[in-house]
Formats: C-alpha cells, structure tokens, sequence
C-alpha cells in the first residue's frame, strides 16, 4: 500500500492511496487459505480444492469485502502515520467510476483512491477568569405580580348570559353551532356544536370573529371568511370558506375579582398565598430569563476572543443545515431573499458567517469543558429525553425507543446541556456586570436588548 500527501493547505489534507492488484490478489489467497479446510465440494476431497479454482468460484464475491476493507485500512493509515487529530471522519473520494471499480474487483487493476481530512485546529484558550460580561437583570415589582393576578383572573373568568335580545359586543362569549364548506362542499374539520368562542380572542381564523359581533341569540348568519395563504391545511390555504353558524347564547364577562375565591379556585387557602406563589414564578422567569442574555454575552465574549482557521468541512455542514431552515421558513411565508433587501449571495454570506460563529464556538467550549473535566451523564441525558417524552401524551413509549436507537439523536440532546454546563463554569469565573433594566427589556432578545441598550446610552 502507498500513500502520497498530494494537498497540505491550512487544515485541509489529502492522500492518494494506492493498494496494488498483486497486493489485493494476495489478501485474497489469504482469505481462501483461511476458508478452504472448511470447504466440501462436490468433486474434491473436503480442503483439498486448488486455490485457483476456489479464486474462479468465490474471488468475485470475496474481493468486494476485501477492496472495502483495504479502503478503511488505506484510510485510517494515512492518519495514523501522519499522527493528525481529525475534526471529521476522514471523507473518500474517487471511486465513482464503476467500471475503474470493477477492474480491481476483477483483478485488472490497481486500487487507487483519495482520502481527504480536515483536521482539528490549533489554537490558545483565552483566560474565561478575565472576560468582562454584561448581565441584565431586573425586580419583581408590585405591579408586575398584580398584571401577573390580572390574567390569572382572566383566564378563570367566568361568562353570564346576556338579557333576551341583546347583541354580542367584543370580549363576550359565544355559544355556536357551525358547519363550513368550500364551494358548497363541506370539508374535514369545518364543523362544530356547542363551540365557546370569546369575541376579540383570535381562537379561530382571521375575520371570523368580528362578523359575529352584533349576532343575537337563536340567529344564524353566514360567516365567509379566507382561509390564509400560509393556513397548516394545505388543502384550505387561500381558499374562500362559507360558515353557516347558530348563535345558542350570548354571554357578557362577569366583574374581574382578584381576592380569596380567586385562590379557592386555583387549590390555595388566600390570595395572599396566591401573591406569593406568582411572586416566586417571576423571580425565576426574571432569573432564566437574565441567565439568557448573559449566555449570550458570555458567547460573544468568547468569539470575540478566539480567532483561528475552521475545518471546511465542519463549517459547510453547519452551513447547509442553516440554510436549509431558512430556505423552507422563505418558501412557507412565499418569500424570497429579495424580500429582505439582499441579494440571495448576501444571505448566503450573513448565514455562513453563522455557520463558521457556531463552529468556533464549539470548538471553543469544547476544549474548555475537556481541560476542565465537564460532561454530560448519561442520567442527565434520560432526564432530558423525559421531559421530551411528556411533550407526547401516549406516545412517550415511542420517543424513548426513538432516542434508545438513535446516537445521533442523543448527540442532539446532550449538547444544549454541555453548552450549559461550560457556559455556566464560565460564568462562576467571569467578571460578571450587573445593568438593571426594565421587564421589557429583560423580556427582548438578546440582539433588540442591546440594541436598546445602545441607543439609550448614545
């Protein structure tokens, strides 16, 4: 077997192979030396057929084995005697001709191939001990926990019908019966009896509600109504619907009352209870939503700190997953680049930027969660499966089998929660500043808070 480097260019390098014909003939004898004591042929006493006849029978069937096997051996050997640390299982090119192929399977000819490798990058951790991070943060206010009582209420409101006669403003409740059709047929899904829709809700398709603002008890009227372009139901979007729909009641919101019966309903003893409980959700959604932003900050700091050449290969795949996403998020909302003000090459360009961000990154936190000895076990990775699984009432057996066969999938799990064990390290160690902001801006993402922020201090 010969191996000559032919490409040494950053972190990219390739390597012809070459495995002779003699060779391969020769691992193919040994392959029939091992299986020939075993062999019974009709016409040959038991191990003694000749090799040359055993080769005209079996070498076909046996050479195709042996290629593949000499092709991973070919490619590991041009790591292991260049001693590289590889980013990416090492990438085989140049066996596409079938007929090239068939030669050496036939004995004709010499296997030659190409392994190409993009190797792990060399670079210098900067000291997390010294990056200077910005953490928002922000109080529970009184009048945060008295909103926060308000939709609680709002959401136990309960609804008295109105007085014989009246017609139905916005905010009240109706009682209906519908059925829909689509030029005079009806469709699967359209109908319904005994439906509670609250007026101004947006529950249902838009224009559906407001044309039953005004409508009595007992009157029937015809909604019409498109459904929207982008409907989930690719067999309504964009089409005109008719809605022939019964009013059975009409029902105006009874007083909003925030006290004690308001906790009784919600299983506590007062409203004081209440408050508290309200109070300590916020403290910890102001809290996750703080750690947020500081995550954020931290991994900018990190990028901003950190500058090296990228495995290609690495980076096209995170590019093409990208885009991806994007292109089916263009084609659901009937947009185009072109839409966003930029050429189809600028957003090719701004998303590969990412791509090579996410990268370096990566690789970034992965060295500092080995030097530091941070990992993932596997009870935290069943933890999360767990929580996924209660996303599918009645189908958690199937998402735990998914997962149970599937390392790709676990791969998928467990780096969020090594992202947030090293960001979190990182954060113990970091100089960490506080800037207090309002709930507004506590609650924006990340970009829109310091774009806010910015705006404010200029």
């Amino acid at each position: 077997m010969q191996i000559t480097e032919t490409v040494s260019e950053g972190l990219r390098r390739e390597y012809k192979v070459v495995v002779a014909a003699s060779d391969l003939d020769s691992r193919l004898t040994g392959k029939i030396e091992e299986i020939k004591p075993k062999l019974s042929l009709k016409g040959f006493r038991p191990g003694k057929a000749p090799i040359s006849y055993l080769k005209k029978t079996f070498g076909k069937s046996m050479m195709g084995e042996i290629v593949e096997a000499a092709i991973n051996e070919g490619s590991q050997k041009a790591v292991n005697d260049n001693s590289l640390k590889v980013a990416f299982p090492p990438r085989i090119e140049g066996l596409d001709d079938q007929q090239a192929v068939q030669a050496v399977v036939d004995g004709k000819a010499d296997l030659e191939f190409k392994v190409v490798v993009d190797l792990m990058p060399d670079f210098e951790l900067a000291d997390v001990s010294k990056l200077e991070v910005e953490k928002l943060v922000s109080d529970v206010g009184d009048e945060d926990i008295e909103e926060s009582l308000k939709h609680i209420a709002e959401q136990s409101r309960t609804y008295s019908s109105r007085e014989e006669g009246a017609a139905a403003e916005s905010g009240d409740a109706v009682l209906i019966d519908f059925v829909g059709t689509i030029d005079g047929e009806e469709f699967a899904g359209g109908k319904a009896e005994g439906f509670n829709l609250t007026l101004g809700s947006g529950s249902l398709i838009p224009g559906f509600e407001d044309q039953l603002i005004g409508a009595k008890k007992d009157e029937a009227r015809d909604v019409k109504v498109p459904f929207p372009a982008d409907y989930q139901e690719a067999s309504l979007a964009g089409k005109d619907a008719v809605f022939a729909v019964t009013v059975k009641d009409v029902k105006k919101p009874d007083e909003l009352k925030i006290d004690d019966d308001l906790a009784k309903t919600l299983g506590l003893d007062s409203l004081g209870t209440l408050k508290e409980r309200v109070k300590d959700q916020l403290k910890r959604d102001y809290a996750q939503a703080s750690r947020l932003h500081l995550k954020r900050r931290i991994l900018d700091a990190l990028d901003a700190q950190h500058s090296f050449s990228l495995p290609p290969t690495m980076v096209e795949g995170e590019f093409n997953g990208i885009w991806r996403q994007v292109e089916a998020e263009l084609k659901k909302e009937g947009r185009s680049a072109e839409d966003e003000g930029k050429s189809d090459e600028d957003l090719k360009k701004e998303y590969h930027e990412i791509a090579e961000r996410r990268v370096r990154l990566g690789l970034v936190l992965a060295r500092i969660g080995e030097q530091n000895g941070l990992t993932v076990t596997p009870e935290e990775v069943q933890r999360a499966i767990a929580t996924r699984a209660r996303q599918f009432p009645g189908q958690e057996q199937q998402v735990f089998e998914f997962y149970a066969r599937n390392a790709q999938a676990q791969a998928e799990v467990r780096a969020p929660i090594f992202e947030d064990k090293v960001v979190d390290f990182i954060a113990e160690l970091a100089q960490i500043r506080e800037t207090k902001v309002d709930r507004a801006t506590l609650f924006l993402d990340p970009d829109e808070a310091m774009e806010k922020l910015k705006e404010k201090s200029e």
